[in-house]
């Protein structure tokens, strides 16, 4: 068994405020369809901010998602995911994420937050690996993260059910989420 030390710092140059840098970050989404498959998407408009603190059990995560901005590579599909059969963009236009807590497990690293989605608020632990920090060649300070979670869409109230004569649905219940993050130190 690996022991870890309870407590990581944070070099002084790297705490702060980072912004997630759209051309380098994905939000993603993958669902079981027809039983068979899985159906992929993503995300294309968002905010996440990352404060770091010089403890990184310091640290915080706020994301806001705007769910009008999803891309399944299908446009048909999403326009029917915005519509109140899943995600009621006009009625809920974003999913936000707030961290509520860092914790060091045997296998890395867990963000415990609140995630609202559909009006509905549940806690979701996001699993994460620290890739690095670094310097660009124009001297801007990154990091970069990636993280995991798995969501059930009906814990959010989206509980569309359609059956499929050989059994099972259409469209699964779990929802698995990746995140890959590049952030931008503000000056």
């Amino acid at each position: 068994m690996q022991t870890h030390p309870a407590t990581v710092t944070i070099p002084d140059d790297q705490v702060g405020t980072w912004k997630a840098d759209p051309a380098h970050s994905d939000i993603a989404f993958s669902v079981r369809h027809l039983v068979i498959s899985k159906a992929r998407g993503r995300f294309t408009a968002y905010d996440v901010t990352i404060v770091t603190g010089k403890d990184l059990l310091d640290s915080s995560v706020t994301a806001t998602i705007d769910l009008a901005s999803v891309d399944t590579g299908n446009a048909r599909r999403d326009d029917h995911l915005r519509t109140a059969d899943y995600l009621e963009v006009g009625k809920y236009p974003t999913m936000d994420y707030r961290s509520t807590g860092i914790r060091r497990t045997e296998d890395g690293w867990i963000i415990d937050g609140e995630l609202t989605l559909h009006g509905i608020t549940r806690q979701v632990p996001l699993a994460v690996e620290v890739n690095g920090f670094g310097v660009d060649q124009w001297g801007v300070q990154r990091a970069g993260f990636s993280a995991t979670a798995e969501i059930n869409r009906c814990d959010f109230g989206i509980d569309i059910s359609v059956p499929l004569d050989a059994g099972g649905v259409a469209v699964g219940d779990k929802v698995s989420v990746s995140l890959e993050i590049q952030a931008v130190l503000q000056a």
